[in-house]
């Protein structure tokens, strides 16, 4: 009798994510070897790939374009290796914890993406970043590639074989750019895989690093899915202090998952855009507003006669033709969509109604001006008014510009990710797009909880790191959102679920046989950490099982066990000992499509191995079904 799998401890491997996304448009290319371990692994025929791949195959070309840095390939590895860590929720720190369908996870963000892979893979509809801009200062996200300027400097070939230097230490120079650069790279090849099909990454960056993200972008997302680089007027007036040009501008960069599939709102029409549609003929269709009829270049087949109601023959202008074929115009006249001028004498004009064009907002242009947006002063101001007047963050990006971005490309229920929360503005801005259209979107907010300055005016109101402005700023902004429209956001999510990025749940047990004694032993025949809570155990199942953390959850005992339920049997779970068949009986009956107990549930083996024929009866399970179903940890 098989006995149950254990779940994975580790996130997934970068390398096997490729490596399947690859076997399924190539699978001829794979083959089967045994490892170092002894064991046989699918690998790929790289002579077999290459004849598939024909003449686009480039191996040891002598000149190719390629956009690089020292430290891009520790980049890729570190994108692609499995951490062994968790997320562990925090109830206490959260607001609505039982209801609430959105996200605040303090840690990392290269290690919280790679934690988010199994759960929320293809989910996301829209990521919007706004990473630190690159000041030759360091940053906080240091990873395992970083390195000393000596370091830096010997991989780029700066000193010759004496030790001498060769080139000049400017800012134009490596580190100052590369570790910004790798930075970047590896959280945005993991960040790719959450995006959907039809999903959509905005960037927020200055002209530091505008040129390197575009190059890294058109390499990750693929530059055929490059959808835009809005221009973004930031500020309103000159710094007269400026010796050469007071910045007026950022960047954002707009790049698609797959730009077939993606999908773009447009602009609501404003008031002044519709009031230019009028009805002068009383269609029944409602206003509209006249459009050329005539196009260029010319199309010979397009170039014809037409006959007015007042009996005028008119012709396309010179180098132009109509826009309809002959066929096709007659079709609108016998519609009533062809306007011949109240007199009948006037050149045809196709008419577009505005309630053909409701649903479709106006087609977004690539500069946004800050009366349309709103300008990092007036962000900064509404964000110190929010905190009764304290300011505590420089230069916020303003809720009207992230809305903007969320509302371009999202849908009623998308979920919405920000990987550099920062002062949580981008939850500030669903929770108001919300308000406004009706919608349930749900956010993800991840912030390394960086230290405030104790000279700073956040530490002197109590706020030791960033995290705990963010998770302030949302609570404020919910509760102000509810009171300006009480009537239409009664049902409205402000809450959000805290989890923090922690060491794994799961004791180390790799330890040289020299080290171990009688009382280590002991100690791991429990293999959870004793500060570990079934919560703890509940959430980790989750993410290693691919379960959204935002389900809801209810726990029952039964027998003196508590049997823990996500979303109605997604999956059920009971961590205590001595599991009877009294409680397998109680988890059958609520329909579960997973199943998850602790190694120390069963006294003994026999025990465990009986789980797969008890869920085969009660559930009615095939024995693949139990293996697929039921897991240890």
């Amino acid at each position: 009798m098989e006995q149950a799998k254990h779940i994975d401890m580790q996130t997934p491997n970068g390398a096997e994510l490729n490596l399947d996304a690859l076997y399924k448009i190539a699978p001829s290319c794979f083959t089967e070897a045994k490892g170092e371990d002894g064991e046989v692994r699918r690998v790929v025929n790289w002579d077999k790939l290459r004849l598939l791949l024909g003449d686009n195959a480039v191996e040891d070309a002598p000149e190719v374009y390629d956009f690089t840095w020292v430290g891009k390939r520790a980049a890729l590895r570190e994108a692609a290796a499995p951490i062994n860590k968790t997320l562990r929720p925090c109830p206490e720190e959260s607001v609505d914890w039982d209801k609430t369908q959105n996200l605040y996870i303090e840690g990392d963000n290269l290690e919280v993406l790679k934690l988010l892979q199994n759960s929320y893979m293809g989910k996301v509809k829209m990521i919007y970043i706004d990473p630190p801009y690159n000041t030759g200062n360091d940053f906080v996200y240091q990873d395992d590639f970083h390195r000393t300027q000596r370091e830096e400097d010997d991989s780029a070939g700066v000193f010759n074989e004496d030790g001498e230097r060769m080139v000049k230490n400017t800012e134009s120079n490596g580190k100052f750019h590369s570790d910004w650069c790798s930075m970047i790279y590896s959280r945005l090849t993991v960040a790719r895989s959450l995006l959907s099909d039809d999903g959509v990454i905005f960037i927020s960056i200055d002209d530091n690093e505008q040129r390197n993200l575009k190059n890294i972008c058109d390499e990750i997302m693929g530059e055929t899915n490059f959808l835009a680089q809005v221009v973004w007027e930031r500020a309103y007036s000159p710094i007269n202090l400026m010796k050469h040009f007071s910045p007026s501008h950022d960047y954002i960069l707009c790049y698609a998952k797959n730009i077939e599939s993606a999908i773009c709102n447009g602009i609501p029409r404003s008031e002044a855009a519709n009031s230019r549609y009028s009805n002068p003929d009383n269609d029944p269709r409602g206003g509209w507003k006249s459009s050329d009829l005539s196009v260029g270049p010319a199309v010979q087949l397009n170039i014809y006669p037409i006959t007015t109601p007042s009996g005028r023959v008119v012709m396309p202008p010179s180098g132009y033709s109509w826009r309809l074929s002959k066929e096709k115009f007659q079709e609108y006249v016998n519609d009533n969509r062809i306007w011949f001028g109240s007199d009948g004498n006037n050149v045809p004009s196709i008419k577009r109604f505005i309630s053909e064009l409701k649903k479709q907002g106006i087609t977004p242009m690539t500069f946004w001006r800050y009366e349309e947006v709103g300008h990092s002063q007036d962000a900064t101001q509404n964000l110190a008014k929010l905190f009764d007047g304290k300011k505590y963050f420089d230069y916020p990006k303003p809720v009207e510009l992230i809305k903007r971005t969320i509302a371009l490309y999202s849908e009623q229920n998308s979920i919405i990710v920000d990987f550099f929360s920062g002062s949580a503005t981008t939850a500030h801005a669903v929770m108001q797009l919300n308000s406004e259209d009706g919608g349930n979107r749900k956010f993800i907010m991840v912030q390394m909880p960086e230290m405030t300055e104790e000279k700073s005016e956040a530490y002197k109101a109590g706020y030791k790191n960033i995290c705990e402005i963010g998770k302030e700023r949302i609570l404020r902004a919910g509760k102000k959102i509810k009171e300006e429209s009480p009537l239409t956001t009664q049902d409205l999510d402000t809450g959000f679920r805290v989890f923090k990025c922690d060491s794994s749940n799961y004791k180390d047990v790799a330890f040289a046989p020299k080290d171990y004694s009688q009382d280590l032993l002991e100690g791991l025949l429990d293999n959870i950490k004793s500060d570990r809570t079934d919560l703890d155990l509940l959430f980790d199942c989750m993410l290693r099982w691919g379960v959204e953390l935002s389900l809801p959850l209810s726990s029952q005992k039964v027998a003196g066990c508590t049997i823990h339920n996500v979303n109605d049997g997604d999956l059920v779970a009971c961590f205590d000992d001595n599991v009877t068949e009294e409680v397998i009986d109680a988890i059958a009956a609520l329909s579960p499509v997973r199943v998850v107990f602790r190694d120390s549930s069963f006294n003994e083996a026999a025990q465990k191995m009986n789980l797969f024929e008890l869920f085969k009866q009660k559930c009615d399970w095939t024995d693949e079904e139990v293996r697929n179903n039921v897991r240890v940890i």
